[in-house]
This record gives C-alpha cells, sequence and structure tokens, in this order.
C-alpha cells in the first residue's frame, strides 16, 4: 500500500483511525505498508492533521498499529518521512495563516508553489543542517517503533523535491545551481537517516521521476543520475512517483503511467524501483512484475475502496494468500 495522507492525526500522534486504516489492510492481505508523510518537524507536516515523529510521545501509538500487524497478519509495514517545505500549512488545498493555526512556510527560495500563495521565508545553511538531523532522529523513532522499513519522501513538491528542482530551488550557495548542488541537502538526509537505522532495515526514497516542467526543470534524466548516486549511498529502493511541484503541470494519466520512469530507472542504474499509480487491478501488479520493469508495485485508491484486495484477488486466481484465522469459514 501506497502513503496515503489522512489527515486525522491530532499532534501529530496517531489515533483509533490510523489503527483500523492500517490493520484492515494487513488483515486484507497486502505484503508492505508504507504509512503516510509522517513530519520530521512540526512545520515539516503538511496539515495540522498529518502524523508526525518529532517527539518520543509520538512513538506509542504507531508502535501500537506495528506491533498488532507483525503479531496477527504477514504484513510488513515502513513510514514515509517528510518535511512539506512551502506546501505546508495547509488545509483542504489551500494555505492556512499562522493566526489561524497555520504556521510561516519555508523553503530553498522565496518562490510561492501558486501565485497567490505567501512567499516562503529562505531557508538558512544552518536551518537546512537541522532539518537534516531532524529526519534521522525521525527514522531512529521509527525503528523503535518497530517499523520495519523507512521512506524519505523526496516527490511530489515537498521541501526535497522543492531543492531537487530548478523550477523552486534558484539559491547561489552549496544547495542551489548545479545538479550537484541540488541534490545535497537530499544526500545529506539519506546519510543521516542510514546512520540512524543501520544496515539491516531497507531505505526507500520516493522521487517525481518527472515534474512535466515545459522547459528546465526536474526530469527523467537527472532522476537516473540522482538514482545512481543514491545508490551509492545505502538507498535500497526507489519508489517512482512524478509531478507535484508545479501547481498547473499538464498530467495525462492512465494505467500504470509511471512505469516507464520506474523501468528508466532500474535499467540504467540497476537498482530496485517501485511503481505506483492507477495500477487498480491484482493481475496489473502482477503483469508488471513479472515483466521486469519494477520489483515493487504499489496501490493507493483501490485500497482505499477495498481493503481486502490482495486476498479476492488471491481467491479468484486459487493463489495462497494470508487470510485472518478467525474468518477462516470466509473462505470461498
Amino acid at each position: 500500500m501506497s502513503p496515503m495522507c489522512m489527515y486525522s492525526a491530532t499532534d501529530g500522534m496517531a489515533g483509533d483511525f490510523h489503527f483500523v486504516h492500517y490493520v484492515s489492510r494487513a488483515q486484507g492481505g497486502v505484503g508492505l505498508i508504507i504509512a503516510e508523510a509522517t513530519g520530521v518537524e512540526p512545520e515539516g507536516r503538511i496539515t495540522r492533521g498529518c502524523l508526525g515523529l518529532w517527539t518520543d510521545v509520538q512513538k506509542a501509538p504507531l508502535k501500537r498499529i506495528v506491533d498488532y500487524i507483525h503479531q496477527h497478519t504477514d504484513t510488513k509495514i515502513g513510514i514515509q518521512l517528510n518535511h512539506s517545505g512551502r506546501k505546508g500549512s495547509t488545509l483542504s488545498g489551500k494555505e492556512v495563516a499562522p493566526e489561524d493555526g497555520g504556521w510561516i512556510t519555508k523553503g530553498p527560495s522565496a518562490i510561492p508553489f501558486q501565485p497567490a500563495d505567501r512567499i516562503p521565508e529562505v531557508l538558512t545553511v544552518d536551518e537546512i543542517r537541522r532539518i537534516v538531523k531532524s529526519f534521522g532522529a525521525a527514522a531512529r523513532r521509527a525503528i523503535d517503533a518497530g517499523f520495519d522499513l523507512v521512506e524519505i519522501h523526496a516527490a511530489h513538491g515537498y521541501l526535497l523535491h522543492q531543492f531537487l528542482s530548478p523550477v523552486s530551488n534558484q539559491r547561489k550557495d552549496e544547495y542551489g545551481g548545479s545538479f550537484e548542488n541540488r541534490i545535497r541537502f537530499l544526500v545529506e538526509v539519506v546519510e543521516e537517516v542510514v546512520a540512524a537505522i543501520g544496515n539491516d532495515k531497507p531505505l526507500f526514497v520516493r522521487i517525481s521521476g518527472t515534474e512535466y516542467a515545459p522547459d528546465g526543470g526536474w526530469d527523467l534524466e537527472q532522476s537516473v543520475k540522482l538514482a545512481g548516486i543514491l545508490k551509492t549511498h545505502g538507498v535500497d529502493l526507489m519508489d517512482v512517483s512524478s509531478g507535484g511541484n508545479i501547481y498547473d503541470a499538464k498530467i495525462n494519466p492512465y494505467n500504470a503511467y509511471q512505469l516507464p520512469l520506474a523501468a528508466e530507472i532500474k535499467e540504467k542504474t540497476g537498482i530496485m524501483t517501485g511503481t505506483v499509480g492507477m495500477i487498480e487491478e491484482a493481475a496489473m501488479a502482477e503483469e508488471i512484475l513479472q515483466s521486469g520493469k519494477a520489483d515493487l508495485i504499489l496501490a493507493g485508491r483501490a485500497l482505499l475502496r477495498n481493503p481486502y484486495l490482495p486476498v479476492h484477488a488471491a481467491f479468484e486466481a486459487g493463489e495462497p494468500c494470508f487470510f485472518p484465522v478467525q474468518y477462516e469459514r470466509g473462505k470461498p
């Protein structure tokens, strides 16, 4: 299951909704769940309802979910760590002012996501280094809570993606300008997280393989080059999505429309890849997997509609799949 924001946390804390939401998908036979974008700092959340792991007290309710899934199902569970940058402090896609419970957003440059948005404050080098440490600290808390893997969110126009793209990053220091400078923040975050979780836990990085810029933005060629570099820094899999950094980008989605991005990254770098995007049926997921174009098939909305999608597909195919022992008499 792909990470999908649920906007249902209180002060970053998971609640009963999150327990039911994630456990239901585990009981439905999903092999791996990646929990939703989780802020490494309060200002790193997308909304006030997003999960957080910036303090130790936020570990306990997540550990309750992880422990139950491990004890009662065959599912593995990871967590996606994020900083929203200039796309934070929102509600229903609209900015929330500090006086209304929002916060001052920051980014690589004084460039808003949409022209009508507030201009974000420019992060200082010291603030960048603090955020790097925040990713590492959150990763340690995730491992303490029992998560099986960590994913770093560097896609969809959030902070790390903002630094990657020349559209949103027009800095003149060591974090802007050249390709090597624009990827520096993400590479430092990867190094910090690897140091925090060790070599025994898988590390994924989600990127936008392209941001569909009409001219001069982040593209597949740069994504391939980045993936090759991250492979040498301990990243195990590139979770390849697209878009999110250009508010009016022209995208024409279709079933598995992002697969060519993952396939090219895998072919040219040898790193494992995941693909996501309008993969609606288990048969399509299996076909992609057997093609060798991607190593991990992620479903999102399809699992919101049907938490038992894997089990139902297994029943139809006559294949074995986890099914809760309490429900055995429900097998066809």
